[in-house]
């Protein structure tokens, strides 16, 4: 395959990654500007078919991404690459913390919902935990940085 079509494949992924991570951070967000338990639990289900989105667009843009460093002779070494593997963990690690707690949140607003749908202070506190959103930006944050590191590729 040309390098070309290598760079178009690391973008699709770097497209479907970011574009995920954009899509289920909104989904979110609007989930916390909402009240009743029914709404909430529908917009944080709404994030669950993105996940794989953005699961594959991280492998494909990881894979592709190694595929045309090698093409390119890029050194793996290089410290936009090493900055940008230790951000990719971080938000493995982040990412399973949050989503870990964003389910049982989404649980307890089915569980609501079908209680009596009413306004619940517990599912209002969880919705705005602000470690759940501490961990939630730190992601976002780390988006931006390895699609900056990617375009820029600060000391190659």
């Amino acid at each position: 395959m040309s390098e070309d079509g290598i760079l178009f494949l690391h973008l699709a992924g770097v497209l479907l990654f970011v574009g995920g991570s954009i899509a289920a951070a909104v989904l979110r967000l609007a989930a916390m500007r909402r009240q009743r338990p029914s709404e909430i639990a529908l917009l944080l289900r709404a994030v669950r078919p993105v996940v794989p989105v953005v699961a594959g667009g991280l492998v494909l843009a990881i894979a592709a991404g190694f595929w045309l460093a090698q093409r390119l002779g890029f050194a793996l070494s290089q410290t936009w690459l090493t900055v940008t593997f230790v951000l990719i963990a971080w938000m493995l690690v982040v990412g399973a913390v949050a989503g870990r707690q964003d389910r049982t949140t989404r649980e307890l607003a089915e569980r609501l919902a079908a209680d009596g749908d009413a306004p619940n202070e517990r599912l209002a506190h969880r919705l705005r935990d602000p470690v759940n959103l501490a961990l939630n930006a730190s992601m976002l944050v780390a988006v931006v940085a390895v699609v900056a590191l990617m375009v820029w590729k600060p000391g190659s």
